[in-house]
């Protein structure tokens, strides 16, 4: 289960702390981050991250952005006034889709969210809920040789 959690809690960390700000006052700062993701039912997972955001990121990011196992889009999707509001649906690339509910909040170095997350899995239904924490540990990222991962 935690293949399955990991690439879809960073896809929708990354996606809610992310899209759609107002204002570029209301965005995440560029720079080194850490996020921790957990899966909290059915299964227990607890993984770790660090991960550069450019400039240039940020506003790929608002736009709707999705990762290397994912492709998510949030018809219902809020980033406003420190508080975190989305709905949508993730596919992987194999077509397997995700449902998402989310709420959290955030500031321009940190932000949290929880997500239900709903899918079905040889035609079982599968429903569980997530968690992000995220702070940006430096507005400078390390050369991309270092071993953390991006």
């Amino acid at each position: 289960m935690k293949r399955f959690a990991s690439p879809v809690l960073a896809a929708i960390a990354l996606t809610t702390a992310l899209a759609g700000p107002a204002s570029a006052a209301e965005a995440i700062l560029p720079g080194y981050w850490e996020s921790t993701n957990r899966l909290l039912s059915p299964i227990r997972t607890t993984d770790v991250e660090k991960r550069c955001i450019t400039p240039a990121d940020v506003e790929k990011f608002m736009m709707g952005p999705s990762n290397r196992h994912y492709s998510c889009t949030y018809p219902t999707r809020s980033f406003a006034g420190g508080k975190i509001l989305l709905k949508g649906t993730c596919v992987s690339k194999k077509g397997r889709q995700v449902a998402v509910s989310g709420e959290g909040a955030f500031t321009p170095t940190s932000f949290n969210l929880t997500a239900n997350i709903a899918t079905t899995f040889a035609g079982i239904p599968l429903s569980g809920k997530a968690s992000t924490e995220a702070r940006r540990i430096s507005d400078v990222c390390p050369p991309k040789d270092s071993s953390a991962s991006e």
